[in-house]
């Protein structure tokens, strides 16, 4: 993978305790939905055991102008100085890389399982299907404690308009505390909410992107389910 020179853009709140962060794109980088990139801090002024570098899925899609990267807001040495990071700090992208990019067999629905942070590289993927008009049929579930926790859910409710290959099952694991009424899916993502919208729990191949009990959780869940293992993809996502 080749090394690129960027620069911080500007930065957003997404969500309660995440951010969003934009890169300038540079010449001749070019990456698939869904994947993801080391992002490289130059002389940064503090660092820790694990360095100045980290993997972030590209949340953003291929057509856009800009990088974006999201995560949650956690108390690291990384990302107490990317959130201080003023626009126009110098940043080093190695990549991309990643296998969580859509199949090429339209006839087959993709499934997406996502579980908070872990919605970064299907709304990548839903932006790009909805931008290409792509014909594969999308069914994304996305779990979180609660709305005021979920990154992007406005948009990703949005896209259903704009694809209607698309589809959006939200899920709160504790929609009760919230202060925000919730009509939707309760609880985690489960072998009875599946069933309801899946007609056909083998035909689909199935991205789980999350936390790492999450993604396990899923991925056996999908086992149990008869699917092959061959029709799972899997993405951790760790909270430095």
């Amino acid at each position: 993978m080749a090394v690129y020179e960027t620069a911080l853009r500007r930065r957003e709140s997404v969500a309660e305790g995440t951010a969003a962060f934009y890169f300038e794109k540079p010449a001749g980088f070019a990456h698939q939905a869904g994947q993801n990139a080391l992002f490289i801090l130059v002389d940064p002024p503090e660092t820790d055991s694990q360095g100045p570098s980290r993997t972030f899925t590209i949340a953003s899609a291929p057509h856009e102008p800009e990088l974006m990267i999201a995560t949650r807001m956690r108390d690291t040495a990384f990302k107490r100085v990317l959130k201080a990071a003023a626009p126009g700090a110098p940043v080093r992208i190695d990549g991309p890389g990643g296998v969580m990019v859509l199949h090429e067999d339209a006839a087959r629905p993709a499934v997406f399982l996502a579980g908070g942070i872990g919605i970064t590289p299907f709304l990548s993927m839903a932006r790009h299907a909805a931008k290409d008009r792509l014909p594969h049929r999308i069914i994304l579930f996305y779990s979180n404690r609660r709305p005021e926790d979920a990154a992007f859910l406005d948009e990703l409710r949005a896209l259903e308009q704009s694809n209607h290959n698309y589809r959006l099952i939200a899920t709160m694991a504790e929609a009760e505390k919230s202060s925000q009424p919730w009509i939707g899916e309760t609880g985690f993502i489960r072998r009875d909410m599946l069933e309801r919208y899946l007609p056909d729990l083998k035909s689909p191949v199935y991205y789980c992107a999350g936390p790492p009990g999450m993604t396990t959780a899923m991925q056996s869940l999908l086992v149990g389910l008869g699917v092959g293992e061959n029709d799972i993809r899997s993405e951790e996502f760790y909270g430095y």
